[in-house]
């Protein structure tokens, strides 16, 4: 990672740029506070770029953006030495990020100053880019001492962050006074209310416990649509006020992350090649570029094929195209298509499945069960939110695109993207059995009723409109509930952290345009291990996940939290859209969940102690 001035200042691993300090994100060094720039600022000559179709279409469509091709983030090449980084004066591949924010704190004297003050000098340290550091040259405590950032920020609902607005705050609003600012902790507990800032040219102080509260509704100053990562300011200015956040506050930054699975589409094998390896071969303009390809030892994986035939299958694949990218209709309906009708002509070195035997005890409920012994998961960041998180809406769709911070100044052409590999199960519920259950009686159709009103409510308190054909059923409720007790089971025994599983619901009704879809895949895709260790696969043997199905139904049949959670009603004044669930019987980690621990419930599944003779899985 480099700073604009091209020293390197810290690591992260690639998968953490789209889940935790992605651009536009705020990351916490040892000495350091750094913002990650906007993609304008990138350099992607070591950016490898990712083949996957389905993918690219779906962020053009939710982007209605010309993206051309998705990346991973720059990594330096792999021959790069210990020693030859320790030598190199600056680092030439890395992800930009700059200092933010830009008022520091001197620990000794309790200057508070910006770092374009002249007042602080930057200290580079080559050999230890973790010891990069900002002093205090003429502080009258202590000889040059590392200052820190100041720890309190504004945001807006809007993805604008800015500094704190210092001065302004603690002279009630006046700007005319330029004065040194010094910021004391006379408290030991870290509270804002312990915290107050003074002003020594005219003696105005303030607690900042000002800033927070309900003193904060009174205060809030107006924001200036600021984008500190892409140095830039909104073209139409911002009509929201900022709220006072702590740096590294956790609702400072969130992203918005779209996945597809790598899914064959063709039963040919030197087909599937060109598909796996499109974002290279698709380049290629003409059979001597494919000979130099091989001699450079870019196409290893067709050893068994002439230049000619990798020739002609580049040419069908184009001609396939019809100069059209593919249609970003469903993301999940080719994966449903493959894991409900497996068939090993089509595995591949990043897809490979094998059908087993549904448990015999629950042969009438499960259709079948489908052991993916490799998949691979391509996720793209394609922006992000601050103060609320995707999660408060009901699904990516409903983010309101001024909600959305954007990733460059300009429409981007490239996303930044991460590889993982994996394992999983796909467990296919039976039609009929569901069907059968969706009309049992009067408590399933009251359960109907209430998550419907639930999801009206929920919505109507955020402001969003309530389109009937977003509205998932009480079908996702169950298979989404069932996905969750089975991790949380698993979790116990595959070798694998809670956090590391992960979902995919395949939920749609019979009068769907493409037929009913019932199934969960529960999966891994850690990119440390490559998520390829076994374990996950082995408990889906058919008396292995019977004894597991067994266990997880058991343990949401009783809740720690009962009767309380058992009495949970799934809308409680727009505040929630769950029913009997609660992090003691069905949440999962923000990680796991596809759906923001929404549209879960117990009483689908075995009942709760106040209903069990209308559960999906009662006896």
């Amino acid at each position: 990672m480099a700073n604009s001035t091209r020293t390197k200042v810290g690591e992260i691993r690639p998968s953490q740029l789209l889940f935790a300090f992605g651009v536009g994100a705020v990351i916490e060094l040892r000495h350091l506070s750094t913002i990650v720039m906007g993609l304008d600022d990138w350099d992607v000559a070591h950016a490898r770029e990712i083949g996957e179709e389905r993918l690219l279409a779906a962020v053009r469509a939710y982007l209605s953006a010309p993206v051309t091709t998705l990346r991973l983030p720059p990594q330096e090449p792999p021959a790069a030495s210990m020693v030859a980084e320790a030598l190199r004066p600056s680092a030439p591949v890395g992800i930009p990020v700059a200092p933010f924010p830009h008022w520091m704190l001197c620990p000794r004297c309790r200057l508070l100053t910006d770092l374009r003050s002249g007042l602080l000098d930057l200290r580079r340290d080559s050999r230890h880019p973790d010891r990069t550091r900002y002093e205090h040259g003429n502080c009258n405590k202590a000889i040059k001492p590392t200052v820190l950032p100041a720890r309190f920020l504004v945001a807006c609902e809007r993805g604008h962050l800015d500094d704190f607005p210092w001065l302004r705050f603690v002279h009630h609003d006046r700007d005319d006074c330029p004065g040194r600012l010094r910021l004391y902790e006379p408290g030991i507990a870290g509270e804002a209310a312990d915290v107050s800032v003074h002003c020594e040219e005219c003696g105005a102080h303030r607690r900042m416990s000002d800033a927070f509260g309900e003193a904060d509704r009174a205060w809030r100053p107006r924001c200036r649509g600021r984008w500190p990562h892409l140095r830039d300011y909104a073209a139409d200015g911002c009509d929201q006020d900022m709220r006072a956040i702590l740096l590294g506050a956790s609702n400072s930054w969130f992203p918005i992350v779209l996945s597809a699975l790598s899914v064959p589409s063709t039963t040919n094998r030197l087909a599937q090649l060109v598909e796996e390896h499109w974002a290279l071969l698709g380049k290629a303009t003409s059979l001597e570029i494919i000979a130099f390809l091989r001699q450079t030892g870019q196409l290893s994986a067709f050893a068994a094929y002439s230049d000619e035939a990798v020739w002609d299958a580049i040419e069908a694949r184009r001609s396939a195209d019809a100069g059209t990218a593919p249609a970003a209709t469903s993301l999940r309906g080719p994966e449903w298509e493959l894991f409900a009708h497996p068939d090993p002509s089509l595995d591949t070195a990043d897809f490979r499945l094998r059908p087993v035997g549904a448990p015999t005890a629950y042969a009438t409920l499960l259709e079948q069960v489908v052991l993916v012994e490799r998949l691979r998961e391509v996720r793209a960041l394609v922006g992000f939110t601050r103060i609320e998180s995707p999660g408060d809406f009901d699904a990516l769709g409903d983010v309101p695109p001024d909600r959305r911070a954007p990733l460059s100044r300009r429409p981007p052409t490239w996303l930044p993207a991460v590889e993982v590999r994996g394992e999983g199960l796909f467990i296919q519920f039976a039609e009929e059995a569901i069907q059968a259950w969706l009309g049992r009686g009067d408590a399933v159709e009251q359960r109907k009723r209430d998550f419907f009103e639930a999801y009206r409510g929920w919505r109507f308190a955020r402001g969003l409109d309530s389109p009937l054909d977003q509205y998932p059923g009480l079908r996702y409720v169950l298979l989404h509930s069932f996905a969750h007790a089975l991790i949380r089971q698993l979790a116990l025994a595959c070798g694998y952290a809670m956090a590391s599983l992960r979902e995919r619901i395949y939920a749609r009704p019979p009068d769907a345009d493409d037929g009913p879809m019932a199934g969960v895949l529960l999966y891994t895709a850690a990119p440390d291990s490559e998520g390829t260790l076994g374990g996950l696969v082995s408990l889906g043997e058919p008396l292995t996940l019977q004894r597991h199905v067994v266990q997880a139904l058991e343990q949401a049949g009783l809740c720690a939290s009962d009767p309380l959670c058992a009495d949970h009603h799934p809308y409680q004044q727009g505040t929630t859209l769950h029913g009997a669930a609660c992090y003691a019987c069905l949440f999962l980690p923000e990680t796991s969940c596809e759906r923001g621990n929404k549209y879960l419930d117990r009483w689908v599944l075995a009942g709760t102690i106040a209903e069990r003779r209308a559960a999906f899985f009662s006896t």
